[in-house]
């Protein structure tokens, strides 16, 4: 029957071509404009590690003096050098890091290729296993090459092509700040979404491109990238005993049992450290898992949500103006439903038949929707905001926007195929 129902749906569509493009057009601009808004939020709001968010936390320690204390008020969003040493050593998480965004002058060796500037990370070396950051070619360093400062470095697979022209460069030597680094590992495609392990520098910038430990560049003074608070005395010229706040630091724990005995850690230290005089406050401490710290710091702009909001209320627009045409389209054809009825015809027949009709409105106008929401992704990643270039519609969004038009025409079409179906058959007749 539904081949049946399909055939005279699309004969009746045929039949008055302008009112059957103005309900596609409809759908098309409603389904455009609300797949274009909620794939960016899709994109935006997406785990940038699925298999991992869940054993992923980022620790949270309030060091600082008395002035300006309140007891709600949330720690630091980062720690500082001793408290993230101290934390590191203590080895009490299957991996920790310890990181902070940075620039470095890159220095080639090939003479047609100019100096240039290039975002860093600084971090200890459990980084590359514990966010499971994919090599191309060879590995990351170690502990002992953080302990010892070694002056070796990681680069991405963007950086290593515009270097050695894609070659397996480990090994080789590289110039940074005039001091030279032994590359020992190219990075394979990676960029976490959103820029997760460190927000400072952006929730949603471009990775960095080149990976150093973290006592090594701090040894060297290379430039930092990133936010830094401070109290009291200050930063002065050495960040290792500033009072400040600069550093993130993140740790794997597997289970609920290894979390909680990490909070009771980080209660102990705090205390053990109001007790030495370092800490002057009560004991603060926070532990979300990654999904947590992302909603915490709300990393979503807020005029996404919005654009998302209005979408939908134009999209309830669009369906509203094509109840409209259906009704007026399937009322006109009261004759041809009357005789149908009259021969037998049932209600229900009758009623899915329109329902057909409604869906294949829907399916055409998905179609349409998709290339509106493709040209609509493709003029957000024109804008100058650094979540742009994300903008793309995946497979999943794909799906979605046709199975978005399809429910939204047959939600259109049920009251204008439920009033066709209540006209008595024998007015038609009669009138005929």
């Amino acid at each position: 029957m539904f081949g049946y129902y399909l055939d005279l749906a699309l004969r009746s569509l045929g039949r008055n071509k302008a009112l059957t493009a103005l309900m596609v057009v409809a759908i098309a601009l409603g389904i455009g404009a609300s797949m274009t808004t909620l794939t960016v939020l899709h994109v935006l709001s997406g785990d940038p590690l699925p298999d991992k968010s869940a054993k992923l936390f980022y620790p949270q320690l309030d060091p600082q003096d008395m002035d300006g204390y309140k007891p709600q008020d949330d720690p630091p969003a980062q720690v500082g050098w001793i408290d993230g040493m101290a934390l590191l050593h203590a080895k009490r998480a299957r991996y920790q890091a310890l990181m902070t965004g940075g620039a470095v002058p890159i220095q080639p060796a090939q003479s047609s290729i100019d100096p240039f500037f290039e975002d860093a990370r600084y971090t200890s070396a459990d980084f590359f296993p514990m966010f499971e950051v994919p090599f191309l070619y060879g590995h990351g360093w170690n502990a002992a090459d953080d302990e010892a400062g070694a002056r070796v470095a990681v680069l991405t697979r963007e950086l290593n092509d515009k270097l050695f022209g894609g070659k397996d460069s480990t090994g080789q030597t590289l110039r940074m700040d005039d001091v030279a680094f032994r590359i020992v590992g190219v990075l394979d495609s990676w960029r976490p979404t959103p820029h997760f392990y460190d927000l400072n520098t952006g929730s949603y910038s471009s990775d960095e491109g080149v990976f150093v430990p973290l006592t090594t560049a701090t040894d060297l003074k290379f430039a930092r990238n990133g936010s830094t608070d401070c109290w009291g005395k200050g930063s002065g010229d050495n960040m290792k005993i500033a009072t400040c706040t600069w550093l993130q630091f993140w740790v794997q724990l597997d289970t609920p049992a290894e979390a909680a005995a990490y909070r009771e850690f980080l209660l102990n230290y705090s205390r053990e450290q109001k007790t030495l005089g370092r800490f002057q406050r009560p004991a603060n401490v926070r532990l979300p898992d990654l999904m947590g710290w992302l909603d915490f710091n709300k990393v979503v702009p807020s005029d996404v949500h919005l654009q998302v909001w209005l979408a939908f209320g134009f999209l309830l627009v669009c369906l509203v103006n094509t109840v409209g045409l259906m009704l007026a389209k399937f009322l006109r054809r009261s004759g041809e439903l009357g005789v149908r009825r009259a021969l037998g015809a049932s209600r229900r027949s009758l009623f899915a038949q329109l329902l057909v009709e409604a869906g294949a409105v829907g399916l055409v106008g998905g179609a349409g929707g998709l290339l509106l929401a493709l040209l609509g992704l493709w003029l957000v990643r024109r804008q100058p905001s650094d979540y742009a270039a994300l903008a793309h519609l995946d497979l999943p969004m794909l799906l979605a926007t046709f199975v978005s038009a399809v429910v939204a025409s047959l939600l259109a079409g049920l009251l204008p195929a439920w009033r066709a179906c209540l006209i008595p058959p024998a007015l038609q007749l009669k009138s005929n």
